[in-house]
């Protein structure tokens, strides 16, 4: 009698193990992404201190990052974005340089959000889809054109939709 296991079953062994690692590697991709848009949203610091210090100033959101007080939009730059711009006070990230090939040229909209003729109360920053809190209105336009399932949670309206 032999002892052990045949070649044959061997080889589905190896199938069974390659089919559940190309089930998890999108998985993996995803998350990857997920996380470069996360890192990448510490890049609009520079401009939403420079926003945040124009409205308190002037009661006016800034309509580009001269008015903002900041560098030029292109100068503006780090290893997973290309360049940040202030429009109307929404802070936008274009992703680019360093990041996933699915990003690259991918924009992300952070938006002020605002206690009307109250410039001394801090601005709530806004991801993308995120709900407005009550009390305040949101200022600028959202140009975020990356897919949802790339966004991070706090980018995405998680409230249930019934």
């Amino acid at each position: 009698m032999q002892e052990g296991f045949t070649w044959i079953e061997l080889m589905m062994v190896v199938a069974v193990l390659a089919a559940l690692a190309l089930m998890a590697v999108p998985g993996l991709q995803e998350n990857a992404v997920k996380k470069q848009v996360k890192e990448a949203i510490s890049t609009a610091d520079l401009a939403r201190k420079g926003v945040q210090e124009a409205y308190a100033a002037t009661g006016e959101m800034p309509n580009n990052n001269q008015a903002a007080g900041i560098p030029p939009q292109e100068k503006i730059i780090g290893n997973l974005v290309r360049q940040v711009k202030v429009h109307d006070g929404a802070v936008t990230l274009t992703l680019g340089n360093n990041s996933s090939s699915i990003l690259d040229g991918k924009r992300l909209t952070l938006r002020p959000a605002i206690v009307p003729k109250e410039p001394t109360v801090a601005i709530a920053w806004l991801c993308h889809a995120l709900p407005v809190p009550k009390g305040m209105e949101p200022q600028g336009r959202d140009e975020t054109d990356i897919p949802d399932k790339y966004l991070p949670l706090e980018c995405r309206d998680t409230t249930a939709k019934k």
